[in-house]
């Protein structure tokens, strides 16, 4: 009875390991960025609509802000290292995608409102590239924006101003016609990111969705 239950076992594994195989080579192949993908075929519900408020004290959409193929991440301007060293590596992609002959725009959008006035966060993107946007909001606004996006942050507990907040890096490419394409984490370099970008922005183009 054992040797039964034990092929069983065997044939159940086989065929989800089958079915597996079959789902992944059915989705590669009505999936215009396969080629492009690091991983996992992608795809997944990140991203979506969001209202937060540009470095001018504008308030803007999604829609306003995600016109061209775009690296998001969230952060805070007083994050001591993480941050600053996230979004250069991102403005350096830019500069190599840029020579490349891409329009790409890096974005960056504070978790941290309480400090990051649009004025703050208007002059820490000044201040790692010209084409990056900066964006904050209200409380909430920031909180929508990141569960849309399926990002974590918790401030830390602090007796006074200088308080640091826990939170996810990856940086997201969001293209206008299609939304959501990847994620890079933070071992990732400005070239392979740079490479990857432009294979996403090529095949988007080639599919018409860009």
């Amino acid at each position: 009875m054992s040797k039964l239950y034990a092929g069983l076992a065997v044939a159940v594994v086989v065929g989800l390991v089958g079915g597996s195989a079959l789902w992944v080579m059915s989705n590669k192949a009505s999936d215009p960025f396969a080629q492009c993908r690091a991983g996992a075929v992608g795809g997944g519900e990140i991203g979506g609509p969001f209202t937060l408020v540009d470095g001018d004290g504008r308030t803007v959409t999604d829609k306003d802000v995600l016109t061209k193929p775009s690296l998001v991440y969230f952060g805070y301007t007083f994050c001591p290292d993480v941050c600053p060293f996230d979004n250069a590596r991102n403005a350096e992609a830019i500069d190599l995608l840029v020579d490349r002959g891409y329009d790409v725009q890096p974005v960056f959008i504070s978790i941290d409102p309480e400090r990051d006035t649009p004025e703050v966060v208007k002059d820490f993107a000044a201040n790692l590239h010209p084409r990056m946007i900066g964006l904050t909001g209200s409380a909430e606004q920031v909180k929508a924006a990141s569960l849309a996006y399926k990002t974590y942050f918790k401030k830390q507990e602090a007796e006074d101003e200088f308080y640091l907040v826990d939170h996810s890096t990856f940086t997201y490419l969001m293209l206008p016609g299609s939304g959501f394409a990847e994620f890079y984490k933070r071992e990732a370099t400005p070239e392979q990111m740079a490479d990857s970008v432009a294979c996403f922005v090529d095949a988007a183009k080639a599919a018409g969705q860009n």
